[in-house]
């Protein structure tokens, strides 16, 4: 593990507990951030293109529950 991440880490543990919720709060919206903004990027490099595809050919085909 980086110095950095264990100083944050460090730092993290000795927050106060209301400090922590706020913390926390903004750690959920900024992870959700960063995961949208990888999903639309391999969105747009078509890494989900096959299980489109092959969702749609199971769709067609009505093998689907």
């Amino acid at each position: 593990m980086s110095k950095a991440v264990e100083e944050v880490e460090k730092m993290i543990a000795q927050l106060p507990q209301d400090q922590l919720c706020e913390f926390r709060a903004w750690y959920e919206k900024f992870d959700a951030e960063v995961w949208d903004k990888q999903i639309e990027k391999d969105i747009d490099e078509g890494k989900f293109d096959a299980f489109a595809e092959m969702a749609f050919a199971e769709l067609k085909a009505r093998k689907f529950k």
